[in-house]
This record gives C-alpha cells, structure tokens and sequence, in this order.
C-alpha cells in the first residue's frame, strides 16, 4: 500500500507544469519514489536534499522565524525546489526555466501538505 501511495504521490509531482524531475526523499535521505528526466547520482542527490532542508530548518529556528516553507536553489537554466512533506518526507523537484516559479511552488506546496498528511 506505501508503494501505491509513493508512486502516485510522484505522478502528482510530474503533473506540476515545470517539473522537470522529482523525488519523495525520507527525512533521513533515502529515495523512496523518483522520476529522473537525467542521470545523477541518487544517493547523494536524496542525502544532499534531506540535508538541505535540515539545515534550512535550523537556521530558521535560529533566528526565530515563522515556519519555513521551502528551500529554492536557483541556477542560470534551471532551478530546485526542495519542500517538507511532513515528519517523514521531503519533495525535491527540479524545475525547468521556462516555468512559472510561483505556481510550481504554491503547487508544491499543496502536494507536499497531502503527502504529509497521508503518509
């Protein structure tokens, strides 16, 4: 039942106009469900990403911030969206340039709540 789970919460992902890739990573870093549009190195992307969002969190509880929603990390042709998921999952998606970056990340978010809250 958690793999049936999984794999729709990846197709919801994809079916976020801009995804160009994505992961449901656990907290800890382990890929539990993916769709690569390109070859990377899997587990350092589902360590780098859970590691990411960790830090991110920290610093937000450091300086005494509202919860955080999410991490973007941009680059010159694409960019990274990295969101909690609830206590046990993180989405990391990377986005294409040509997309529309708040939408992708409001849709982001709602996925990233269901998830949480199914799982």
């Amino acid at each position: 039942m958690l793999k049936e789970k999984i794999s729709a919460s990846i197709d919801k992902i994809r079916s976020i106009d801009g995804v160009a890739a994505c992961a449901l990573i656990s907290r800890d870093g382990i890929i539990s469900g993916k769709y690569f549009d390109r070859e990377l190195n899997e587990p350092w992307f589902g360590a780098i990403s859970a590691t990411i969002l960790a830090s991110a969190e920290s610093v937000v509880s450091i300086i005494r911030s509202r919860s955080m929603l999410s991490v973007t990390i941009r680059t010159q042709d694409t960019s990274m969206i990295i969101v909690g998921a609830g206590e046990n999952f993180l989405i990391a998606a990377i986005i294409r340039d040509n997309a529309e970056s708040p939408t992708v990340h409001a849709e982001m978010l709602a996925v990233a709540q269901k998830i949480g809250e199914a799982m």
